[in-house]
Formats: C-alpha cells, structure tokens, sequence
C-alpha cells in the first residue's frame, strides 16, 4: 500500500510540472497564428484600397418633418344619459274619477292642452248653488247700497249685504279654481310618452301611477358624473363634443352646468349641456359620450407620441441637423406636457422650423449621418 501511494505522488508531480509547459506552447502558436492572419488582412486591405483612403461612412435614410407650433386641446370623455331638456309627469290635482282620458302615447300636445278630466260634478252642483245664492245677495245689496246713498237704514244693514255678496264672490272664484284642477292640463309643449289613466280610474293628487308624462325633446340635455380630480379643470362655459353612438351623430355644444357637489359614494360631481336636436331623433335615457375641453395651448408643438423616446436622462428625440455638406442625426431633450389621442405636447427643446426625425430613429445614433 505504502508503495501505491508513493508512485500516486510522483506521477502527480510530473503531470503538474509538464501543465504549464503545454499550456504556453499552445499560447504561442496562437500568436503565431494570429500574425499570420494580421499579414494577410493587410495584403487584403492594400488590394481593396491602393491608396488608404479611409471608407465613408453610409448615412441612415430617415425621414423628417418641420417643427411648427399649432394648436394643442385635451379633452376627459365621460359617459351621459340624455333626457329632454323638458320631462315632467303631470297628475291630477284633485281626488275622483276619472271621466275622460282624450290623449294617447305619442300624441302631440301643446302648452295648455287638456289630457284628461276627473269627475267635477258634485263642484258644478256647487257652483250652480252659488251662483243663485250670489243673485240674491247681489240685488240685496244693490237695495241697500241705493238706500244707504238716500241715508235710509243702518249703516250696518248695508255692510252685512256688502260682505254676503263679497263672500259669495270668493267662494265661486274658489269654485271655479277647484274645476280647473279637475282637468289634467298639459304645462308644456310636447309629445306624450305615458298615459296610465283609464276611464272610471281612481285617482289622487301626487300619484306616480296616475301622471300622464309629456317630453319635449326639441332641447335635449345631456347629464354626466365626472370624478373630482378634474374638479379645478372643468367650469361652466367649457367646450364640450357630445356624440351619439347609436344614431351616429356629434354635436359641439359648452357646460351650461358644472356641479358645487361631491357625491361622498363615488366621489364625482355632475356636469350638464344642452343640444338642439333639429331634425335628430333622440330619445330619453339614449346613451351620450361627452368629450369636455379641460385644457389648451394655443401654441404648442406637437408630436405623435411614438416619436418621443425614453431613456435614464428623460425623453428625447432627434432631430436633424446641418454640419457642412452633410446631415447628421442630433439627439435632442425635451420636456413634454400632456398627451391626448396620441399627440403629446412638447414644452421645452423645441424650436420652430428645426426638422424632427419621424421615422428611421428606432436604431439611430447621435452624431451619425443621415439622409432625407
């Protein structure tokens, strides 16, 4: 055993001091070669090029547009509900029957128009008896106030026919008000959507069952719940496009009304305008999208977004710049403000008439030559 592991040790030995020896033969042979390729290159190089001039570079072909300063706008788009800038549902006003219905749905109304009535009878009874009563008390005090002039009776004779009469005026005007209110009258202009009422139906002052609605639609208004965030950036009087998906129309209208509320449940506050249908159909509750102006600059550069590139510094584009004969590509920083459907606005590093790299600048360098 002694002698295994002494023959082990010495075999060791040798194989650890020849290592090094093969090692640096074979690194010279790799500089030998490497010489040798270093010779032939240069014979390839003088064959190519007798002269030496030294190669040009290829310029990058790219292409460019003219900075120019126009007008910027962004816009929020929200979600509304349109209603007719005239909704009401009107019902009865006094209690009873209901005797005469003389409107359907869609009928067309006017601005005191009679839908419908409620059984007045026991009034015109009562009207009848009234003024009978006020007959009497007229000549009464016709009689009386002839005699008073003359300083015949007493004075009180003829302030008691006075008053009677009076009286009985006021209680026919009352009379004649309560049958005003048997009749359902139309307060507005427009086209009726609902009628719940039915002949010998009985109904009572206030009930959402019994109130016949009429829209007018002429003036639709457009309501939406827009988030607090935007609560210092949009007022009355903001420019706001409304359009209608459904029927494929748009319409450019202002907020007539900005909300003063925050509603705690969903933290928004509600924004209203108005447009002028015309000839357009629209229907209550129809689905609206409201694009409303929250900001503008008059005076911007703008760049489709994707010309704008990032890197540790900030963003940044090119921008093609003159040296010489030649055009080279200029990496240029900038500072951008905001962004709406895919335009960006570019605040700082921008100059009028300076030519912006828009496309070829995916792989491009600062200080290499291009071509437009």
């Amino acid at each position: 055993m002694k002698k295994i592991i002494y023959y082990s040790a010495i075999v060791a030995f040798i194989i650890s001091c020849s290592a090094p020896a093969s090692k640096s033969g074979e690194l010279d042979k790799l500089k030998a070669q490497r010489e040798q390729l270093n010779i032939q290159i240069t014979q390839l190089e003088n064959k190519i090029n007798p002269t030496g001039k030294k190669a040009e570079m290829k310029a990058v072909t790219v292409n460019v547009t003219d900075a120019s300063e126009r007008v910027f706008d962004h816009y929020i788009q929200v979600q509304g509900n349109v209603d007719g800038d005239q909704n009401i549902a009107v019902s009865p006003q006094i209690s009873g029957n209901v005797t005469a219905v003389y409107v359907k749905e869609g009928s067309h109304v006017n601005k005191g128009t009679v839908m419908a009535e409620i059984d007045s009878r026991v009034l015109r009874q009562s009207l009848e008896e009234v003024k009978t009563q006020l007959e009497l008390a007229n000549n009464i005090y016709l009689k009386q106030s002839a005699l008073w002039d003359k300083k015949i009776g007493s004075e009180v004779q003829y302030l008691q026919a006075k008053t009677s009469k009076e009286s009985l005026e006021q209680r026919m005007g009352t009379i004649k008000e309560q049958l005003k209110q048997a009749k359902v009258i139309s307060p507005i202009s427009g086209t009726v959507e609902s009628v719940p009422l039915r002949v010998g139906q009985s109904v009572s002052p206030g009930s959402p069952t019994s109130a016949i609605r009429v829209i007018n639609m002429s003036t639709a208004k457009i309501t939406a719940d827009v988030s607090e965030s935007y609560a210092t950036r949009i007022h009355d009087g903001n420019t706001a496009l409304v359009s209608f998906p459904d029927i494929g129309k748009d319409f450019v209208t202002k907020l007539n009304f900005t909300g003063r509320y925050i509603d705690p449940t969903n933290r928004t506050f509600k924004v209203e305008c108005k447009v002028s249908t015309g000839k357009v159909l629209l229907r209550a509750n129809m689905i609206a999208y409201i694009k409303i102006k929250d900001y503008s600059n008059n005076k911007a550069f703008c760049l489709p977004v994707n010309y704008v590139q990032n890197d540790q510094k900030g963003k940044f584009i090119y921008i093609a710049k003159q040296k010489g004969k030649d055009w080279i590509a200029d990496k240029r920083m900038i500072k951008t403000g905001k962004d709406y459907d895919g335009v960006i606005e570019v605040l700082e590093g921008l100059t009028t008439g300076e030519k912006v790299i828009t496309a070829g600048f995916q792989n491009l360098n600062s200080g290499e030559n291009i071509v437009f």
